[in-house]
């Protein structure tokens, strides 16, 4: 079974409820605090992008510490296991991982050493995938449709407007099957006006 969270940007408001929900929780349970979706905009209309959790997913497949993997019809990142490498973003179609990462605690920014000559000042930020920070390792980061939590996504808990719901396989086949019944119907309707005797006046 596949699952994974749909959001309706008829419902969406664009208010970053989703996000400030899914970076608490993840930074409560010890994990990156980065949120896993990011709201994005147009002229007309918001909606949240995340992980489409791929029945073939592309990141799974190129991670060489087996960090993706599927569990429970969801792709999952196991954070421990990540290497920095950065393939799972580039292989990603949607753009779903960033990174994030921590500087050691004992460690303050900046520090340098009689022995060594001091860091460069951190370059202008460009993007999570290109960026490279000293002394901070990249972790990946994507939606893990809050399996650690069993009351389910914080996102879809907290949107105020009930724009984010999780979808399964039961979903999507009751979809095709009320679109297929659609078509049918639209197809049939068009059909009649050619199978209708005409009636002569």
């Amino acid at each position: 079974m596949n699952r994974f969270i749909i959001a309706d940007s008829k419902l969406c408001m664009g208010c970053h409820t989703c996000e400030a929900a899914c970076s608490e929780t993840h930074r409560l349970h010890g994990l990156q605090s980065m949120p896993r979706l990011k709201v994005m905009r147009d002229a007309n209309d918001s909606a949240p992008q995340m992980c489409h959790h791929c029945e073939d997913a592309p990141c799974a497949g190129v991670c060489p510490a087996n960090a993706i993997t599927r569990i429970d019809g969801a792709v999952q990142l196991n954070e421990s296991l990540c290497v920095s490498c950065k393939l799972c973003a580039i292989a990603c179609p949607f753009g779903s991982i960033e990174f994030s990462g921590s500087r050691p605690i004992h460690i303050p920014a900046n520090a340098n050493s009689p022995k060594a000559p001091p860091a460069p000042p951190a370059p202008a930020r460009v993007s999570t995938l290109i960026d490279w920070v000293p002394g901070i390792r990249a972790i990946a980061v994507k939606c893990d449709m809050c399996s650690f939590d069993e009351d389910g996504p914080a996102c879809v808990r907290t949107c105020p407007t009930k724009a984010l719901r999780v979808v399964d396989n039961n979903d999507i086949a009751k979809s095709s099957k009320r679109k297929r019944e659609l078509t049918l119907g639209a197809t049939l309707g068009d059909l009649t006006m050619f199978t209708q005797p005409e009636v002569k006046k």
